[in-house]
Formats: C-alpha cells, sequence, structure tokens
C-alpha cells in the first residue's frame, strides 16, 4: 500500500500561531505586573522594619528618631526603594538631612536621615531625585493625631516634630521604581492614623492604621 504523508495546512498553521499569539498579549503583561508587585515587599518589609525601630526607639527615649543609626535602620545592599526618616532633629538636636549614599561599594561615613536607592547596582535612574521626579498625581497623604496632646504631622512629609515628644508622631517615605519606566512607586508608614486621597495611582483604604504601608502612588497601576 502506497503511504499517504499529511502535514499541517498554512491555515491551520496561522491559527496556531494567532492563538499562541492572543495567550501571550494576555498572560505576559499580568506576569510583569505580579512581578512588578512582588517587588514592592521591600518597600512594605523596610517600612515595617522603620515603625518597629521607632517605636524601640519611643520605649527608651521617649521620643523618636530621624536619625537611622540611633533606629537601628540598615537595609541591605539591592534595593530599588530609598527610605527617608524626615528633615528634622536627629541625634543631639542636629539637623541630619542626608540620605546615605549607595554609589560605591563602601558608603561614606555620616549621620544620615535615611538610604539611597542602591545606584552602583541599578544605575543613575534611581537617584534620589530622578525617584521624586518620577512621583506625578501621587494621592494626597492626610496624618490623623493619635497620641493624646500631639499635632498632626505635614500631609505627604515625613519626619516628626521633635517639641512635642513624649506626645508625638514620625512618618517615613519610601520611594522607588519596580517596571523600569519613568514614574514611581511611593509608601509611607506613620505611627498616626493616616487617610489616603482618592487617586487613579494610589490604593485608597481609608484610616489606616498605625504602622501600616499607605501606597500613595502604584507604579504598577499608573504606568
Amino acid at each position: 500500500m502506497k503511504l499517504v504523508k499529511k502535514g499541517f495546512t498554512l491555515v491551520e498553521l496561522m491559527i496556531v500561531v494567532a492563538i499562541i499569539g492572543i495567550l501571550a498579549a494576555i498572560a505576559i503583561p499580568n506576569f510583569i505586573r505580579f512581578q512588578a508587585r512582588s517587588k514592592q515587599s521591600e518597600a512594605k518589609t523596610n517600612l515595617k522594619a522603620i515603625f518597629t525601630g521607632q517605636k524601640s526607639r519611643f520605649g527608651e527615649r521617649d521620643r523618636y528618631s530621624s536619625a537611622i543609626a540611633e533606629i537601628g535602620f540598615a537595609p541591605e545592599r539591592g534595593n530599588r526603594y530609598y527610605f527617608d526618616l524626615g528633615d528634622l532633629p536627629g541625634a543631639g538636636g542636629a539637623i541630619c538631612g542626608a540620605l546615605e549614599p549607595r554609589t560605591a561599594a563602601v558608603p561614606a561615613a555620616g549621620s544620615y536621615c535615611g538610604v539611597e536607592a542602591d545606584q552602583l547596582r541599578y544605575g543613575a535612574q534611581y537617584a534620589t531625585a530622578t525617584l521624586n521626579a518620577g512621583v506625578i498625581t501621587p494621592g494626597a497623604v492626610m496624618f490623623i493625631v493619635s497620641s493624646g496632646g500631639g499635632m498632626a504631622l505635614a500631609a505627604d512629609l515625613p519626619g516628626y516634630v521633635l517639641a512635642n515628644c513624649p506626645a508625638c508622631d514620625f512618618a517615613a517615605r519610601a520611594r522607588g521604581n519596580i517596571d523600569n519606566d519613568s514614574g514611581s512607586d511611593e509608601w509611607y508608614v506613620s505611627s498616626q492614623f493616616a487617610d489616603l486621597a482618592a487617586s487613579n495611582c494610589a490604593e485608597v483604604t481609608p484610616n489606616n492604621q498605625p504602622g501600616s504601608a499607605i501606597n500613595s502612588r502604584n507604579d504598577v497601576s499608573c504606568d
């Protein structure tokens, strides 16, 4: 008997290619968003560490601090976010308004109020000024007094007011880039309750609890 060899027709191959293309168009963006969201855990974990360090400091000295050395905050290298505790009084009432630079393998010694993103690993696009420029139309964070006799922190700003301690509160901020576009991802943590104004780029959750990470600009959803 003569064997008849059959193969796929051109139409059948085109249909298969079209189906693969449709599946890829659906799956790849979802995978990229999932991957980017997993990177946000860095901000949430480190802000929680700041909150824990601040509460420990308050238990010892009845005040918070903007100096990372005083609260024991030292995140690992390779951080995509910078962390800012505020340009306010730190150790001994001195102003520590600089973030620890991470442009070299060994950072310079000094008194710092936060940590820069790791530019040595990720490049100049992770410079603090560049990450700040990427915060477009953020959700406005409004802090609410949670300690008796204290006063509300300035909206959208990290730090604390030394004069009001022990009736005082603090807030810290993280900004980073998780999907290599021009926009930045922004988070806050505070000892106060906080409300987040409605924004297309914010994850709105009314009355965020003290110590919870607040996503005021979601880089995954915005860009």
